[in-house]
């Protein structure tokens, strides 16, 4: 789906009618493309622990232009802020207000991110508070960028230092053009499991095998296509009515078809057997398939709510069942599901929907801690308003009042949603477990 307003609102003359009216002016997203640099300008790192130069000489391995302090006027691609040491509020005035006086030398497109740890790592309500400041901090500095900028955060778990190979995958996630549309979020680091610069890679997930259940078309298809670009091999999955796109979509990415609906009793079994005897074995699980029966509460009906939730939610949670107990799912596995964020901060008419993604995180939260230790990784991704066919049913003016509640102004694109769930099933995101990375362009309701 077109936005149309996006087009006008960066072309003249309409451009600086929009300025002098005082409406939204969204710009063209920085996007990852191939060869083009992780960011458009110099990288400016700030802070006072031991780890800031830690972080400093990881990016200077990446080949980044990287410094400790800004030339007058220079503009720049990136800040990043290290406080990983922070245990008292009164030390982030100086390092926030540095950031504050450097923002509007960011480029289009750029990034801040900072490196901290979680308030929850804390007993101390003094070293909690600064923690927890950080993000708030964090939250309300990327309500402020313009021009496509976003701000974003790592945090890192007690017994995680800045060097891990997770925080550096992360790291890079944030900076390039893969996360144009995750803003204002927090991706937690919880050990230092992971393989060092594997993002840094053009194809990170060289090796490995995918299933994208609701292949067919839209988030799922971009999701493949993804998936395959970094390198793995594609088992499409849709049901048998989508089977001629579906096939289409395999045939795009070089895969295989697999017509199955998840909600079958033995749905699992046949996608085991089919990744087997293809491949060998099953490296990633990708949850992409859902369904929508909108309607408020009081004028539900049970197959509504019923059938949303066996495709949504039922579905996801038998095959993990069966896929965890199974010898043909890799020891150092990737689940992803797909949530929303209408279970996060709920949406009109969407009560069995919602239920349906609130139950997902809850879902992937309670996995990743009897996963833990054991080398496999289970994570959600939750979009906002993508533009998909879905969305271009929606009534004009609604779309268009939706588009622009985010902070970036605009709705995001399958492939954003794609690029956050290659990045969560990478070696690199071993270190990560239990995430809901949101990918809503910091849309304006919710946490």
């Amino acid at each position: 789906m077109t936005d149309t307003y996006l087009k006008l609102v960066n072309a003249k003359p309409f451009s600086q009618f929009a300025k002098t009216a005082g409406l939204p002016r969204p710009v063209p997203l920085r996007r990852h493309a191939p060869g083009a640099p992780l960011v458009p300008g110099p990288v400016l790192v700030l802070g006072r622990s031991p780890g800031t130069q830690t972080v400093a000489t990881t990016l200077l391995g990446w080949d980044l232009d990287v410094r400790r302090h800004l030339r007058p006027k220079e503009k720049l691609g990136a800040v990043v802020v290290v406080l990983d040491d922070v245990a008292d509020p009164a030390q982030l005035a100086g390092l926030f207000l540095e950031v504050g006086s450097v923002v509007r030398q960011l480029l289009p497109g750029g990034r801040i991110v900072t490196i901290s740890r979680p308030a929850a790592g804390s007993t101390e309500p003094r070293v909690a508070s600064a923690r927890n400041a950080v993000e708030g901090a964090l939250r309300s500095l990327a309500k402020e960028l313009r021009a496509g900028a976003t701000a974003n955060g790592v945090l890192l778990d007690a017994d995680v230092d800045v060097e891990a190979p997770s925080v550096g995958a992360t790291l890079e996630f944030l900076l390039s053009g893969k996360s144009a549309y995750v803003d204002g979020q927090f991706v937690t680091v919880e050990t230092s499991d992971g393989a060092a610069h594997h993002q840094r890679s053009d194809a990170p997930l060289a090796g490995r095998t995918a299933v994208v259940t609701g292949a067919a078309r839209g988030i799922g298809a971009e999701i493949a296509k993804v998936l395959r670009r970094d390198g793995a091999q594609i088992i499409a999955v849709d049901v048998p009515a989508a089977g001629e796109h579906l096939a289409l979509v395999a045939n795009e990415v070089g895969g295989t078809a697999l017509q199955v609906d998840v909600t079958a009793p033995d749905a699992a079994e046949r996608i085991l057997n089919h990744a087997a005897t293809r491949y060998g074995r099953l490296d990633i699980m990708v949850h992409n398939a859902g369904i929508t029966r909108d309607r408020l509460l009081a004028n539900m009906d049970p197959a509504r709510w019923n059938s949303v939730m066996a495709v949504n939610l039922e579905s996801q949670l038998r095959i993990n069942e069966k896929l965890l107990a199974a010898d043909g799912f890799s020891a150092d596995g990737s689940i992803v599901c797909l949530a929303s964020t209408s279970g996060i901060a709920g949406n009109r008419g969407q009560t069995n929907y919602a239920a349906s993604k609130a139950g997902v995180m809850g879902m992937v939260r309670s996995t990743a801690n009897s996963l833990a230790g054991s080398g496999r990784t289970i994570n959600a991704v939750a979009p906002g308003f993508i533009e998909t066919d879905m969305t271009a049913k929606i009534p004009f003016a609604t779309r268009e009042v939706a588009r622009r509640l985010s902070s970036l102004q605009q709705g995001g694109l399958p492939l954003d949603v794609a690029e956050a769930v290659s990045f969560l099933a990478s070696p690199g995101a071993s270190g990560i477990s239990g995430q809901v990375l949101r990918v809503c362009g910091q849309n304006l309701v919710g946490a």
